[in-house]
């Protein structure tokens, strides 16, 4: 009888917790909570449809929008991987995946071409997009008008799920560090430490044998609107990577390649607007070399300022595409000081 009325007190007890966790979290939170966790390769994708799609145009117009080639890194790369599956296999274990599109193409069920996306259906984070459409050529014409939906919706996702484990497995320390100097920070992961700083330089990395990732966070004065231009960017930063950043040899350092001339685009992400470049750096004097992101904010606080924080990655043995988006993700993470909710 003790025994049983210590089975029913901690049965008892663990419902009451789970209760308290379910009411202390959001909707989304709830729902998450309850699902499992999903599975598969960061950068893939899951197509659910027939072969008859998946060969002609739906597929072909699809591969032409997810399978191109990641922007600025030092060999050809798709943005995504894309696996396909016919929907009598879709059992599952394939359910699971961290990202599904289903196509599906019948004139009597979809008579009309329709783009929906859902989060968290059989697991999660999870993003599945419906493709549904009365023809094959409907559906082909819907993806290519979709194209910039398709494309952002999936990285916004993947992107969504690098911030979320920063923030979950932080190293609450770095982030205090750089707020403290720049007057705000990206989320660092677990794994990440400071490798340099001094007053006007950052520099936080995360090595491994063959890997290396790294943050450089500085400060750029701001006159006009020539100081952001990708001329001044680039030549800047080659000052401040030959200062601070020195290779392994003699009179070598870090500098911008211009084997592929870098790129600027402006960025609205949030309520934050700043430029990002994209390009490869190198190693002057020696054969080091991959792919940088680099973000440029106006400091609110101070109108003369400029903050730059870009990331880059070292790993000639493996493809770059996912370090590269994981560090990317964690730029795109960045808050001013005042916006810390810890």
């Amino acid at each position: 009888m003790k025994a049983t009325h210590k089975v029913k007190l901690g049965l008892k007890l663990l419902v009451g917790v789970l209760a308290l966790v379910l009411i202390s979290c959001s909707e989304e939170d709830k729902s998450r909570l309850l699902k499992q966790n999903v599975s598969g390769k960061a950068g893939e994708i899951i197509v659910v449809t027939d072969k008859s799609n998946w060969e002609t145009e739906p597929g072909m117009e699809l591969r032409n929008v997810l399978a191109v080639e990641y922007p600025y890194l030092p060999q050809v790369e798709p943005s995504y991987t894309l696996i396909n599956i016919a929907e009598k296999d879709f059992t599952n274990i394939f359910q699971i995946h961290r990202n599904i599109i289903y196509i599906k193409v019948d004139s009597e069920k979809f008579p009309e071409p329709e783009l929906v996306s859902v989060e968290d259906v059989w697991a999660a984070p999870q993003l599945v997009m419906y493709i549904t459409a009365p023809s094959k050529e409907a559906a082909a014409t819907l993806i290519k008008e979709k194209t910039s939906t398709i494309f952002n919706t999936f990285g916004q996702a993947e992107r969504n799920r690098i911030i979320r484990n920063c923030k979950k497995f932080e190293e609450l320390g770095l982030r205090q560090l750089v707020a403290e100097q720049l007057g705000g920070s990206p989320y660092f992961p677990k794994g990440y430490s400071l490798k340099k700083k001094t007053d006007d330089f950052i520099w936080i990395s995360c090595e491994t044998t063959y890997i290396n990732q790294g943050f450089l966070m500085y400060k750029l004065p701001y006159k006009d609107s020539t100081s952001v231009t990708l001329e001044n960017l680039i030549a800047c930063r080659n000052d401040v990577m030959q200062k601070n950043v020195p290779g392994m040899f003699e009179n070598s350092y870090m500098t911008t390649s211009q084997e592929i001339v870098p790129g600027i685009s402006w960025v609205k992400y949030k309520d934050k607007r700043f430029a990002e470049i994209r390009g490869l750096w190198e190693v002057k004097n020696d054969f080091m070399g991959g792919p940088f992101v680099m973000h440029t904010h106006y400091n609110p606080e101070n109108p003369t300022e400029l903050i730059v924080i870009e990331a880059f990655v070292y790993a000639p043995r493996y493809d770059k595409r996912q370090y590269i988006r994981q560090v990317e993700s964690i730029l795109y993470s960045f808050e001013w000081k005042k916006e810390f909710t810890k």
